[in-house]
């Protein structure tokens, strides 16, 4: 077993199963008691089951850039009211409501536009399930977006890499500080199990862990693989 592996096995052991992406729907507790109140569904993967909570992710993976999931939660909440946290709903709002039900997840001009124009993408898709490269053209949606959405609102394998991935990993010596996103996915992607459950899980744990070592030092559940390779 790689490093990767085994750093994801002894999270694992540590934490448990995260049960993302929290849903609004899901009447499930926090197994952390970090982030969201509820809506977790640990050891569950049958996620989503629908289009309206295939949207909600998307949603939620907008809304979360530059912000606390505590805020983007609240922000859901408020487009859950006006029954806009489905395609048909929020079409039907208009640009000032937008920004008026997501004020609270900051940046709300900018997001506002950004689901504007997820919405239509989204609609053009017709059910079907999109590709990285289409996601990354849509204003608005970068690489750790694009990665949120096709992991845990499409179930499609698609690392995420973002900035307590890169920090820890870099920490730990196990990749180079050159590497761009897509090397550092690839490099991931090609070291652990070619499974939908380990890369939704490892993302979620990662998240966790740095919460729990908000400044990022080696804690001791993994200070073990200081200075290991990959392989």
């Amino acid at each position: 077993m790689n490093s990767f592996m085994k750093i994801y096995r002894k999270l694992f052991d540590s934490y448990g199963p995260q049960g993302w992406w929290p849903l609004l729907s899901v009447d499930g507790t926090n197994p952390t008691k970090t982030g969201a109140v509820q809506g977790y569904h640990p050891g569950d993967y049958t996620y989503p089951k629908d289009e309206q909570q295939q949207f909600e992710i998307c949603v939620g993976a907008i809304l979360t850039q530059n912000t606390s999931w505590t805020s983007v939660e609240k922000a859901l909440i408020n487009l859950n009211k006006s029954n806009a946290l489905n395609l048909k709903g929020i079409k039907r709002l208009s640009d000032g409501k937008i920004r008026e039900r997501i004020k609270v997840s900051g940046y709300y001009n900018q997001k506002a536009k950004y689901l504007k124009e997820f919405i239509k993408f989204y609609e053009s898709l017709q059910g079907k399930v999109p590709s990285r490269e289409a996601l990354l053209e849509v204003k608005g949606i970068g690489p750790e977006t694009a990665d949120s959405m096709l992991l845990f609102a499409f179930k499609t394998k698609s690392f995420i890499v973002d900035s307590y991935t890169k920090r820890l990993f870099l920490k730990l010596g196990i990749i180079d500080k050159k590497m761009n996103y897509d090397e550092i996915q690839r490099f991931i992607e090609e070291s652990i199990d070619d499974d939908l459950t380990v890369y939704q899980e490892y993302h979620a744990l990662l998240v966790e862990h740095a919460k729990r070592f908000p400044k990022g030092e080696i804690d001791p559940i993994i200070s073990q693989f200081k200075g290991t390779s990959s392989s």
